[in-house]
């Protein structure tokens, strides 16, 4: 048994290997008469696709999107949205003389001693490229939330050490694509596109942070106890492989915090407010006279599971890649005797800046699915 699902309401289901076929995802609980094209889902899934720099995988695929499903004149149907994306691009040759070798950092070994067998081309199921269907997913999310006046940026805020200044919002709107990185602080963008190149030189691979903000979420979104809303970010966001880590608000921050450090207050609004009000610049999602805010905004716009109306901020560890061509120590499982191994194939030496339309991809479902929780049908 295993789980190709996520979400309750607005629930995708992905489908596909590496070097199968094809990808695929099928999104059930979409309302009708969203406008949707084919186009707009490509948007998103050209940001993630490989081979558009010099520090991503050499494989080249256009990661062309088909709608099978779901919608009829550029409009959605309400029935289930199927979505295809063909694999052209593989090469499955230096898998081969591997296929028993338990890569280190890879799921090959759990992998195996869960099913007794797997695909061992590209890593299979494991591999990143299944996040392909979750953007085409996320596509549809985020159309979905634009509705709504609800907006997801990532970026890229830490690679390899480099930790990037901190910036406001319209340098983040402005910036992030204008760096192969994805870095709003450009002058930090240059120098972590200097230490990828540094270490794919070596043969080896980098990890990073990225920073995920979802602006004019209404307060309210979530559930108490076991289906809080920052939980479920952190599952959505802990079920992309590379992650290893998830921080909400200033994270991990707290442990060295006082409460009247972390706690954030709240006021109201005022047409005229006071000089002395030390009101939050970064991350706000709006604001209107009369309405509830915080000051400051650590708990990252979640309290008690519960959106409060802030910018929802979520940090995720991106691991560096494990698919490194310097030599390694393993296990053969198949003649059961320890070996050297040296990963040849196309591979990126840091992940971090394709990863950043995964997160918002997975915020933004997240995001949905709670919408639709609070809201009668036909949101």
């Amino acid at each position: 048994m295993s789980n190709n699902s996520f979400g309750k309401i607005f629930k995708v289901t992905t489908w596909g290997e590496s070097h199968g076929e094809a990808i695929g995802v099928v999104v059930d609980g979409c309302p009708a008469g969203i406008e949707l094209s084919e186009a707009e889902i490509q948007h998103e899934l050209d940001r993630r696709k490989p081979g558009l720099s010099e520090i991503t995988t050499e494989r080249k695929e256009a990661d062309e999107v088909k709608i099978l499903s779901g919608t009829f004149k550029g409009e959605t149907l309400g029935t289930p949205i199927s979505m295809l994306v063909r694999n052209k691009d593989v090469d499955s040759s230096p898998y081969e003389p591997i296929k028993n070798v338990a890569r280190p950092g890879q799921a090959d070994f759990s992998y195996q001693m869960k099913y007794g067998l797997r695909d061992y081309r590209g890593g299979g199921r494991a591999s990143a490229r299944e996040t392909v269907a979750r953007v085409a997913a996320g596509a549809i999310a985020k159309r979905i939330l634009s509705i709504h006046n609800i907006q997801i940026l990532g970026h890229v805020v830490e690679v390899g050490g480099i930790r990037a200044k901190e910036v406001g919002l319209e340098k983040i709107r402005e910036n992030v694509e204008k760096n192969v990185v994805r870095c709003a602080d450009l002058e930090a963008a240059r120098r972590m596109e200097d230490k990828i190149k540094e270490v794919k030189a070596e043969g080896d691979s980098v990890g990073g942070i990225v920073e995920l903000i979802a602006l004019g979420a209404p307060a309210g979104l979530g559930e108490p106890v076991f289906d809080k809303l920052d939980a479920e970010l952190a599952k959505a966001l802990m079920s992309i492989g590379a992650v290893k880590g998830v921080e909400i608000g200033v994270g991990f921050k707290t442990a060295r915090m006082k409460g009247s450090e972390m706690n954030d207050e709240f006021y109201i609004i005022t047409a005229e407010p006071a000089e002395n009000t030390e009101v939050q610049e970064n991350y706000l999602s709006g604001e209107q006279e009369g309405e509830i805010r915080t000051k400051t905004n650590n708990a990252g716009g979640i309290l008690g599971g519960i959106s409060t109306g802030e910018a929802i901020i979520c940090r995720i560890a991106v691991k560096p890649t494990p698919s490194i061509s310097k030599p390694q120590r393993s296990v053969d499982m198949g003649l059961m005797q320890e070996v050297e191994i040296k990963i040849k194939g196309r591979h990126d030496p840091c992940i971090c800046p394709r990863i950043v339309p995964v997160a918002e991809a997975m915020v933004a479902l997240v995001l949905v699915d709670y919408l639709m929780r609070n809201a009668p049908p036909g949101i």
